[in-house]
């Protein structure tokens, strides 16, 4: 039977002193919290999962990106007052503003054990200059392409990698569609039968004649 996440983030600390590790709960039905894994010792970090003989963590399945906006998040907590000369506990909220990063997070099994998912995940620095994380295809090789898609679509700049390019865009492409304030375009750089959404923005580019109308005018200018 695998360890709890607990005892994972225990051994991973003894094996790896300077790492800083948290447990990062999830809400939803699947109840699969995650560790959260600062960038400098990642890369220890995952050849351990990997070789440690209790965990074999051998494959990488899936790797995924997730952008975070900047987001103010609202707590409350109780404080302490005098209410008509009398003490009492009274609810006091505070907002906390949150700047915006993105993560890369990886789906560890062991397929030589049979168990898992181990979740583990990295945040970067920002969503600019500050997006870049360590890569774990020297870790996991399964981890390449994905890693890649994650660089397309979301702007991680993995170091380390060894062939980060673009996977699904053109290398001439400048922007990440994956990011949640990505703005589509009004026109398309190459749309051979404009229709519908694409058609209604691309109208907007051209002066159309009257008697032409739809694909037609734009096929004619």
């Amino acid at each position: 039977m695998m360890e709890s996440l607990d005892q994972i983030k225990s051994r991973i600390e003894g094996a790896v002193p300077e790492a800083k590790i948290e447990i990062v709960q999830n809400g939803s039905p699947s109840q699969q919290q995650s560790l959260l894994l600062d960038s400098e010792h990642a890369l220890a970090i995952g050849k351990f999962l990997r070789d440690d003989p209790a965990l074999r963590l051998d494959f990488c399945s899936n790797v995924t990106g997730v952008d975070w906006l900047d987001r103010i998040v609202k707590k409350t907590i109780k404080i302490k007052t005098a209410v008509d000369g009398v003490e009492k506990e009274v609810d006091q909220t505070t907002e906390e503003k949150i700047p915006g990063y993105l993560e890369a997070v990886y789906h560890l099994y062991s397929i030589a054990l049979k168990h898992g998912p181990v979740i583990i995940r990295m945040r970067t620095a920002d969503r600019a200059e500050g997006a870049r994380l360590p890569s774990l295809t020297p870790v996991w090789r399964s981890a390449e392409f994905q890693e890649r898609e994650i660089f397309d679509l979301y702007g991680i700049r993995f170091d380390g990698h060894p062939d980060l390019r673009r996977i699904l865009m053109w290398d001439e492409f400048e922007d990440y569609p994956m990011r949640k304030d990505y703005v589509q375009p009004d026109d398309f750089e190459w749309e051979p039968t404009p229709h519908d959404e694409v058609l209604a923005r691309a109208k907007q580019h051209y002066t159309l004649r009257p008697e032409l109308d739809g694909a037609e005018a734009l096929r004619k200018g």
